[in-house]
């Protein structure tokens, strides 16, 4: 069976985070392109993944970042950047949008790039990016040992800019015979593997694909639905995120 390569899936997980939105009318269109325009020129370290007409802020448009939204006028010029809240039910809009734009096709992973953790029947399903040097992924792998008829996908993710260590430590785990076993040695024991690399290491290429999810903190999580979770949570928030209920968002911490 061919295996579908890491930048082969680039492409079909974008189309996730892609606005299914209809024809915009000329003014929408021109809004659009104006605001587009106007923010990137005055906050050029901001990459915006579209905007569109807010449904739930007639008026206004949303704007969104990859792993933020917010609110702006028809030029650009004014932005509110906060969390929208819908008095009757005092269900949270923003997040809630967030969650829709941010959802991908999990069966577009690089499924056999990732460490495989089984445990009990495996018919669970969850992927996670984790920085091997990042104390909440650390933290995260003993929530994980206590749950039961799970797959455990981990896509070793080293942010060097605050671990300048975790790339090569990402590469000896890749490299290992054993790696579902030399990740729990390291994570939860401290013992380290030997340092080593190998053909076909993924690692490079998963800096790539994390970059195209808007990855920019560890843990980052997505249940087999989809659904993204940015941070680390205790077992019993970790089985219902893995059953398919939306965890109450956090900041995710590295």
């Amino acid at each position: 069976m061919k295996t579908l390569s890491i930048l082969g899936v680039l492409g079909a997980l974008a189309i996730s985070f892609s606005l299914q939105a209809g024809e915009l009318s000329k003014a929408d269109t021109k809004a659009v392109a104006t605001i587009r325009q106007n923010i990137e020129q005055r906050y050029p370290q901001v990459i915006i993944v579209s905007v569109q007409p807010s449904k739930q802020l007639p008026g206004l448009y949303e704007v969104f970042t990859g792993d933020t939204l917010s609110y702006s006028n028809a030029t650009g010029d004014l932005v509110l950047v906060g969390q929208l809240i819908e008095t009757q039910s005092q269900k949270n809009m923003t997040v809630a949008r967030l969650d829709e734009l941010t959802t991908i096709d999990f069966s577009k992973l690089p499924l056999d790039r990732a460490i495989k953790t089984v445990k009990g029947n495996g018919s669970r399903q969850i992927a996670v990016f984790a920085d091997p040097e990042c104390p909440y992924c650390q933290q995260l792998e003993k929530e994980f040992a206590t749950l039961n008829d799970v797959t455990i996908y981990t896509f070793l993710y080293p942010i060097a800019s605050l671990h300048p260590d975790a790339p090569a430590r990402a590469h000896a785990l890749w490299c290992t015979e054993d790696r579902s076993a030399a990740w729990n040695d390291w994570m939860v024991n401290r013992k380290a593997p030997a340092a080593k690399t190998c053909e076909g290491d993924p690692i490079d290429e998963l800096q790539k694909l994390g970059e195209k999810l808007f990855i920019n903190s560890t843990p980052t999580l997505f249940s087999s639905s989809g659904k993204r979770f940015a941070g680390m949570m205790p077992a019993p928030k970790l089985d219902q995120f893995i059953d398919g209920k939306t965890a109450d968002p956090k900041t995710a911490r590295n």
